[in-house]
């Protein structure tokens, strides 16, 4: 991440290191030059440009943590990173002005998900049922090889599966928003390289008393250049000396205000959507 560091050879004191960038220092510099070379060295002019670069600074908005965040035991410089793959992905304004997202889970699993409300719809094809709930009060409902169930055990039993569906498979596809989440504690394992041969800073992942596997590790490769996050490799324990799988994260495209990935390797995330509406009937009937 780049930092605003410039500062008047004149007597006009610039903003040093007072705000994050996208851009590079160097081209801070030259743009700060060329507006003293139009303005014939106007120090009252140059000096209302710089205030003007100052207030698009601050309004940077910050990358907070979730409650629950191991911000005590997480490196400093791998939060760092966390920060800049938010920035990379659409930045934290994006993310949480988006509320609808749609994906098919490799084939298997389609979903919808409204992140505000916590409503999601799950049609999976392989165990021919499709589930309406709320992942946050468990309720919802049932239907199963073409017919609507609602025997408190059968329903129980496939909303406790549509949810474990649901972190599972909304984590392969919105991982780098989540570096940061509650449970998380973050690790900077150093420079590392890819399987395709490119350069990357390393994350460790790993999780207490959160989702349905807390014992799992994942390395996270953000990659040198882009800042997102290129390749995982997956632990099944956190004691596990080699992973598990690793598998690329590509083709990023731009879906609303959002960057999402949907390459993993032999597999892919289909259909992917992040609109700004979507039918509530979707959420209510079958």
């Amino acid at each position: 991440m780049q930092f605003c560091n410039y500062t008047d050879a004149g007597p006009i004191l610039i903003f040093v290191r007072s705000c994050e960038w996208k851009i590079g220092e160097f081209e801070i510099f030259i743009f700060l030059e060329k507006i003293v070379k139009i303005m014939k060295g106007s120090r009252y002019l140059f000096l209302i440009a710089v205030l003007a670069l100052a207030l698009a600074c601050n309004q940077h908005k910050e990358n907070p943590a979730a409650k629950g965040f191991n911000a005590a035991l997480s490196d400093a410089r791998a939060v760092e990173i966390a920060d800049e793959v938010m920035e990379a992905m659409g930045g934290r304004d994006a993310w949480e002005q988006t509320r609808y997202l749609s994906w098919n889970f490799f084939g298997s699993r389609s979903h919808h998900w409204d992140k505000k409300n916590g409503d999601i719809r799950i049609e999976s094809k392989k165990d021919d049922f499709t589930v309406l709930m709320n992942i946050h009060t468990m309720k919802g409902k049932l239907k199963k090889d073409g017919e609507v169930l609602t025997h408190r055990d059968s329903l129980s039993k496939y909303l406790q599966m549509g949810k474990e569906a649901w972190i599972n498979d909304a984590y392969w596809l919105v991982m780098p928003y989540k570096l940061k989440d509650s449970g998380v504690t973050l690790k900077y394992k150093g420079e590392g390289t890819t399987e395709s041969g490119a350069l990357a800073d390393v994350l460790e992942l790993t999780f207490e008393g959160v989702g349905i596997t807390p014992e799992n590790k994942y390395d996270v490769y953000v990659d040198k250049k882009t800042r997102l996050v290129s390749q995982w490799a997956f632990y099944t324990k956190k004691s596990d000396s080699e992973p598990r799988f690793i598998t690329p994260w590509d083709n990023y495209k731009q879906y609303g205000k959002i960057q999402l990935s949907s390459g993993r390797g032999k597999y892919e995330l289909t259909e992917i959507a992040a609109p700004a509406q979507l039918d509530q009937s979707l959420f209510e009937d079958f």
